[in-house]
This record gives C-alpha cells, sequence and structure tokens, in this order.
C-alpha cells in the first residue's frame, strides 16, 4: 500500500524505515531496516571486507551500529510523536562475523512512558547467533514530524 494511504501505526511504521534509510551514516553501511510490527525490527545488511579489522573479521563499530540501530527502532515504534535517544547499550560478542549477508533483529523489552529497554542479536548468514545488545533508551523533546527523513502517510 503506498505511504500516503497508511495510516495509524503503519504510517508510523513506515516513516520510521524512510527516516532509517535517510540517515547519512548508513551511507557507509548497505543495510535496510524493516519494521513488522511495533516492538519489533529486523535489519539485513552486507558483512564486507572493508568493516574488517586487521584478524579479517568485522570490526565492533559494525556490531555496536546494527544492534544499536535494530534496538532502537524496535523501541521508537512504540513512540509515534518523538525521537528517542540511547542512554546506555552493552553487547556481547559471540562469534566474528565474516563476509556475507547478516541481519540484526530487535525486540522492545520494557517500557512505554519515558524509559524504553529493548535488546537485539545478529545472526550471520549461516544462522548462528554473533552478538547480542540490551540498550536503553528514552524521549528526547525532538519532534519526529519535524525531521525531513520521517515522512508519515
Amino acid at each position: 500500500m503506498p505511504p500516503e494511504r497508511l495510516s495509524g501505526e503503519d504510517a508510523h511504521l513506515r516513516a520510521l524505515e524512510a527516516l532509517y534509510a535517510s540517515a547519512p551514516v548508513n551511507d557507509l553501511f548497505e543495510s535496510r531496516l524493516t519494521l513488522p510490527e511495533a516492538g519489533r525490527s529486523e535489519i539485513r545488511f552486507n558483512v564486507a571486507p572493508d568493516t574488517f579489522h586487521a584478524a579479517g573479521a568485522a570490526h565492533g563499530t559494525l556490531y555496536f551500529k546494527m544492534l544499536d540501530d535494530a534496538a532502537f527502532y524496535a523501541a521508537n515504534g512504540l513512540v509515534s510523536d518523538r525521537f528517542l535517544l540511547t542512554t546506555a547499550f552493552n553487547l556481547h560478542f559471540t562469534k566474528p562475523m565474516r563476509e556475507g549477508e547478516a541481519r540484526a533483529e530487535g525486540r522492545w523489552v520494557s517500557g512505554k512512558r519515558r524509559v524504553f529497554v529493548a535488546e537485539a542479536r545478529i545472526v550471520d548468514c549461516e544462522g548462528e547467533e554473533c552478538a547480542r545488545g540490551t540498550g536503553t533508551f528514552m524521549r528526547s523533546h525532538i519532534a519526529l514530524s519535524g525531521l525531513d527523513g520521517y515522512r508519515a502517510g
């Protein structure tokens, strides 16, 4: 359905997907965000050699970026008026990511007013978990409607 015909939650989720795609930092990371429902997210991304550290696997920068974004968008799916801010994020590396497709899956855990908790995990192209993280996010004073990339239907 075209975004201009959507309303309510669907319009908000599609607008968040557009916001993600508009962020300049995503020019550095080939990725695509999907929000199947409020409180859940998935980011499909490519682990390329230009993201590797000297030992030939993905640098922690890629892990953090994808985990934080997946958890953040899962939480911001529940908030239709304000942009959330990451206040803390804890991550655990469990397996080196090698070249190939991967996905970060985010899930809201708790909070519905000012502070939200969400978690995320990265699964590689072999279906194995490579990392897991938990973040806390709080409402900012930034209105989503005031952000150029946020295009609600």
